[in-house]
């Protein structure tokens, strides 16, 4: 149960809007897939479930390829696309059976009764679905992606259009789903990619900027390493300032100091040390990092 996808590239005209990128999404993961406007993340998601043909390069789908058995990977994929498409006019319990029977699935009423369970639709399901709110339409486009049990959900902007209430619930979802599945998840809201995924695959003008953890990705970018430190007393400064792999030592206020080190140091143990040493309370002790919508930026500028 994975996604593999080697040297994939698509053009249009002088522009490329993929170009050359290689990655895998394996099972038991989220992999969250994130990039400017146009930087080709929802061109690269309509390669993968077979809406658009590659120019060059392989996109398999638990080991089939979406251009030569498109069939065969795509009763393996759910896709939600960024644009949910759905029969407004048709009732929310009408629609997801439409859907089963599509996939012709067996004990439809069952499944279709687990997915409204799932998704939260119970008191929605018997409205139609143009009535309803963006937020519950997204819950619908997400039960219609995982009504067939896919071992691939490939999800563009799930969570566009929910309060926050809703928000906590696929946030949830998506966590256990990835469990188990593999999980492609877009999305432009960095506090999702903290709270979701495992793993960020950033795209900018085609090309894969980074691939790595958000830990990961943070220490990439940092050139200094920063430490705040609050002492119950003013410590003796000369002592502090001995500190091994301290590149310098800013005074913040009243006890109040900034460690800065390299990015390979971590100063939290010898400040605690230090202050044993010196009989001196700590009122405060945090490691300064960069913000995931920082390191975002810095990747696509």
């Amino acid at each position: 149960m994975s996604v593999t996808v080697q040297n994939l590239t698509k053009i249009y005209g002088a522009q490329r809007a993929v170009d050359r990128i290689s990655f895998q999404a394996k099972a038991g993961e989220v992999l969250g897939f994130l990039g400017p406007n146009g930087a080709g993340k929802t061109t690269t998601m309509k390669i993968i479930t077979s809406f658009l043909p590659p120019d060059e390069g392989v996109a398999t789908v638990c080991g089939f390829d979406v251009s030569k058995q498109p069939m065969e990977s795509r009763r393996r994929i759910g896709y939600l696309p960024e644009h949910n498409p759905l029969y407004k006019d048709m009732y929310v319990r009408e629609y997801l059976a439409f859907i089963a029977g599509l996939h012709k699935l067996a004990n439809v009423r069952q499944r279709v009764g687990e997915m409204i369970e799932m998704t939260g639709l119970g008191r929605e399901q018997h409205k139609q679905i143009g009535a309803l709110s963006k937020g519950y339409r997204q819950r619908v486009g997400l039960a219609q992606a995982m009504l067939h049990d896919p071992d691939v959900l490939i999800l563009d902007e799930p969570t566009s259009g929910l309060d926050p209430n809703q928000l906590a619930d696929i946030r949830k979802l998506i966590r256990q789903l990835g469990q188990e599945k593999t999980v492609i998840f877009s999305t432009h809201i960095m506090q999702e990619v903290k709270a979701i995924c495992d793993r960020v695959l950033i795209i900018n003008r085609g090309k894969i900027v980074a691939d790595d953890s958000i830990e990961g990705l943070q220490r990439r970018i940092a050139a200094e390493s920063a430490v705040t430190v609050e002492f119950e007393k003013m410590p003796p400064k000369k002592a502090l300032a001995g500190l091994p792999h301290l590149r310098e030592l800013r005074e913040l206020g009243k006890n109040r100091f900034q460690l800065i080190s390299g990015p390979e140091a971590d100063l939290r143990a010898a400040i605690f040390d230090f202050a044993v040493e010196h009989h001196i309370k700590l009122l405060e002790l945090h490691k300064e990092v960069y913000e995931i919508d920082e390191v975002f930026q810095k990747l696509t500028q």
